[in-house]
């Protein structure tokens, strides 16, 4: 149940707070594909400070005051490319990611026709989630440590008022 959570732009305040969450999300990913240098791992607060500073959107969900998820948008084109979907641990399962994706394509909707996004290609859980909000597989690579990933995209539907 998310109705306790809220899903709002980040600020750089928040930076912090959300390379820890991303750390923590992603250690996971780490130990399925035996590889502790994933970009989400190697991040570097300035990094992230950039990323909140810049033209990507960046939203996170709030449980009370806690931040316990987020994830970004860049958009390239009539595409927006989503990526660091993040939420912590021990609040997994309980919607949080589904909500951050839905708010990250309302954010980006008018201005773009698809979004995009990989994950690692043994990453049943996440291609789930992206199967439920409409995202087709539509091709593998490798990324930079060898690891197999799934290039995933969703067409938006066409606007009424086009």
């Amino acid at each position: 149940m998310t109705d306790d959570v809220t899903v709002v732009p980040a600020v750089v305040a928040d930076a912090g707070e959300i390379l820890t969450v991303q750390r923590a999300a992603y250690l996971v990913e780490a130990q399925r594909y035996r590889d502790v240098f994933l970009p989400p791992l190697t991040e570097t607060l300035d990094e992230v400070r950039a990323a909140l500073s810049g033209p990507v959107v960046v939203l996170v969900a709030r449980h009370g005051a806690r931040l316990v998820g987020s994830v970004r948008a860049r958009v390239d084109g009539d595409t927006a490319h989503v990526g660091r979907l993040s939420v912590a641990p021990d609040q997994q399962g309980r919607g949080i990611g589904g909500r951050l994706l839905a708010a990250v394509e309302q954010a980006c909707a008018d201005r773009v026709a698809r979004f995009a996004l990989f994950t690692g290609a043994r990453s049943a859980e996440n291609l789930g989630l992206y199967a439920r909000r409409g995202y087709l597989v539509v091709a593998h690579r490798s990324d930079e440590n060898g690891n197999r990933l799934a290039v995933l995209e969703k067409v938006t539907p066409a606007r009424s008022d086009a």
